[in-house]
């Protein structure tokens, strides 16, 4: 069985201002370092084999806080994690995305079934690498969305779940597919504040 821990990245100045960021290369403010000091905190009680992540800085930024807890594990870029391209709204908040395309047709927006089908790929890899392991994967809302809404067959994600800054999800290897176990849980964030640095 793998299993897989999805963390999302920490908090950018872009996600604070409601904006979409997608293929935007924003980093992380100061309470998104926090944030990812606190999940890696949490998660260095945890028993990992290798970290992947998204090649956006957010993404990175926080992986690299995260490992610095949990071992300094072997760390892999993978392109197929990437944040969704949001395309001609990319930077727009909610409201002047809805304003500018109430028909919601985005001219270059990275479609639902494109997402689908890097993530799958992205998970085979690793279900192919660590068919025995634990792999944290620290990636993106839009991202860990589409990955939710596959697997729980539209129940929860894309459109229907707002994931917060370095929630955790996790799923497991069932057969030839994937399951849910949790999602969306940021026990971590209780005590925010009471942050220690590295």
């Amino acid at each position: 069985m793998t299993a897989l821990c999805l963390v999302r990245h920490g908090e950018t100045d872009w996600n604070a201002m409601g904006k979409l960021q997608g293929r935007e290369d924003v980093p992380l403010n100061d309470r998104g370092e926090q944030q990812a000091i606190m999940v890696g905190e949490y998660l260095g009680r945890s028993k990992f084999n290798a970290i992947f992540t998204s090649p956006l800085l957010r993404a990175k930024e926080t992986a690299l806080i995260v490992n610095h807890f949990v071992g300094h594990l072997p760390l892999f870029v993978s392109n197929d994690f990437i944040e969704k391209d949001y395309g001609q709204a990319s930077g727009m908040t909610v409201g002047e995305k809805n304003s500018c395309f109430p028909d919601g047709k985005i001219p270059e927006m990275e479609t639902f079934d494109h997402v689908g089908t890097r993530v799958t790929r992205g998970l085979q890899l690793i279900r192919n690498k660590f068919p025995e392991g634990t792999v944290l994967l620290v990636a993106h809302g839009g991202l860990i969305n589409v990955i939710l809404s596959l697997l729980s067959g539209g129940q929860i994600g894309t459109g229907k779940t707002k994931l917060f800054n370095t929630c955790i999800s996790h799923i497991v290897t069932e057969g030839e597919t994937w399951k849910i176990v949790d999602y969306n849980r940021i026990d971590h964030l209780k005590s925010f504040g009471k942050v220690t640095s590295i």
